[in-house]
């Protein structure tokens, strides 16, 4: 296999001019190549009034020793690197592996392992997500909210009803296999090579119900509205689960994949004396531009080019009192949306469909939070400075799941705002005007404050003054971390519990938290042999 860089298109050409330029520069004819793909897409926009895509394309072409003498320019021989996988261990399975949780971390594990003949049990304390996507509707426009089926819970995680990036900085042969799986279940094959890959709700809910398919039609079991709500432990090793009080599934494995939401699980394995420490995360606002704006103040006088799609933007400021105000989970052409998990809490977040064509951008616009800031040693003391502040966010938006909302120009001036502007707020179900110091920590709206004036210099018009804030984004990360050993993935003093993904501090987005998913599948697959 040969790949080929530094392909240049202009914006204006076709992808499908990408084989002439393969022929060029192996300089070869059409009949001399058997098939190429594209591995990596790239924009170069460094010079002004330019805008370039720049393509890595792997081709696989018959004699390819004497092409390889002649040393083409931007042409390098390379193996195919495919995931492979982990050996099989001898030990004697008994039981199921118990996976807890159906987002990226658990449905990845529960492939996996039923890829590999282990008959997994996914439990999903919420609902399937046809279900899962009525119920959140109904709480959006009437306010009938479900502690079992929300944004939070239910089938696909959270992620299932976000932007669904599947952008990583991590370098693992594991994020290739996560993404063949994804285009294999129903992705488009563009997150095979994009730059900035991202599905959309609308294809993940298609996504992760063929993925719970192809696990059921492997020989594993998929239970929805199966909260487990205890563990039996003997001598500090994890013997069965209880699901719903009542039920009790025997198991020798347990990947606990519960997403940052899980508190009442949080409390329950604390209360079982599985070891749990504090960890920092971050808390703010959701802000809401006309994507418009974004796109000129982004790709300038390109900004309408079909090829470009809705712009995103990436921000950081690091500010005078030592903390950091930053974007988070930007969502181009999206909405932000309401994602309580609990009764009497008020909390945001974003999404976005695969097109990106709504008339607003939005990001968390967020500032870092230290244990320190929590005032107690209590391991889950992060649960509660988040809960803290989802429930002012709830009462002063009128106690009925409204929003609080300040213009960018007003929360600047510390004025409660008396209309909107130019940025109609796409939160549902509705909001109300506050000022946003009311909910939130004062080093908190201290530090965005500072950040904004900062931030408006390196994207033009970030601190437009139309531009909305709606609180509160709590959810951005786990407040804790189950701690386990960093080679058998174990909990470190709960045997045969494997703490995993987002929820139990280890991830951050989809494809690290199906990463992490993997790897403690593997680490069962290595122990134990198959049913």
């Amino acid at each position: 296999m040969l790949r080929i860089s530094n392909i240049k298109l202009s914006i204006d050409e076709d992808v499908s001019v990408i084989k002439k330029h393969v022929l060029n520069k192996l300089k070869i004819k059409e009949n001399q190549l058997v098939k190429y793909y594209i591995y990596k897409e790239s924009i170069d926009a460094r010079k002004r009034g330019k805008i370039d895509f720049v393509y890595t394309v792997d081709a696989e072409v018959k004699n390819e020793e004497s092409i390889i003498k002649r040393n083409p320019k931007d042409v390098v021989k390379i193996k195919e690197t495919k995931y492979l996988g982990v050996q099989m261990g001898n030990e004697d399975l008994k039981n199921r592996p118990v996976i807890i949780g159906s987002g990226p971390a658990g449905l990845f594990a529960a492939l996996l392992l039923a890829q590999k003949g282990y008959n997994p049990l996914l439990l999903e304390r919420g609902l399937d997500v046809d279900n899962r996507s009525r119920d959140i509707e109904d709480f959006w426009t009437n306010r009938k909210f479900k502690s079992n089926s929300n944004v939070q819970f239910g089938e696909g995680g959270a992620g299932t009803f976000s932007d669904g990036k599947l952008t990583t900085r991590i370098k693992d042969i594991r994020c290739r296999k996560v993404l063949e799986e994804l285009v294999n279940f129903g992705s488009p094959d563009e997150i095979l090579y994009s730059y900035k890959p991202h599905v959309g709700t609308d294809i993940l809910k298609g996504v992760v119900k063929n993925i719970r398919n192809e696990i059921i039609r492997l020989g594993g079991d998929v239970k929805f509205d199966a909260k487990v709500t205890d563990i039996v432990l003997e001598n500090n090793e994890i013997k069965s689960v209880i699901i719903n009080d009542k039920e009790t599934v025997d198991t020798e494995a347990v990947i606990l994949a519960i997403g940052h939401s899980a508190r009442d699980t949080y409390k329950m394995l604390h209360k079982r004396g599985v070891r749990i420490i504090q960890k920092p995360f971050a808390i703010g606002a959701r802000i809401e531009h006309p994507q418009e704006l974004i796109n000129k103040s982004q790709y300038k006088e390109f900004y309408n080019h079909p090829r470009l799609g809705a712009a995103d933007y990436r921000l950081i400021e690091h500010t005078s009192n030592g903390r950091t105000a930053y974007s988070f989970c930007m969502c181009p052409g999206g909405t932000v949306i309401a994602s309580a998990s609990n009764e009497f809490e008020v909390v945001t977040n974003g999404m976005s469909e695969h097109a990106r064509d709504e008339d607003n951008a939005n990001s968390a616009f967020l500032v870092n939070v230290l244990p320190d800031d929590f005032g107690s040693d209590d391991p889950l003391a992060g649960i509660a400075f988040q809960e803290k502040y989802e429930r002012l966010a709830y009462e002063l938006g009128g106690k009925n799941y409204n929003a609080p909302v300040q213009l960018v120009g007003d929360f600047l001036n510390d004025k409660v705002s008396t209309s909107i502007g130019n940025v109609d707020p796409s939160y549902k179900p509705g909001y109300e005007f506050v000022d946003l110091r009311e909910c939130l920590p004062a080093f908190v709206t201290d530090t965005m404050k500072e950040a904004l004036a900062s931030l408006d210099h390196k994207l033009s018009g970030f601190a437009m003054h139309d531009a909305v804030l709606t609180g509160v984004e709590t959810r951005s990360s786990a407040p804790i971390r189950i701690v386990r050993d960093e080679n058998t993935l174990e909990s470190v003093n709960t045997k045969n519990l494997y703490p995993c993904g987002e929820g139990a501090g280890y991830a951050g987005g989809i494809v690290t938290a199906a990463v992490d998913g993997i790897k403690c599948a593997e680490k069962i697959i290595q122990k134990y042999a198959n049913i």
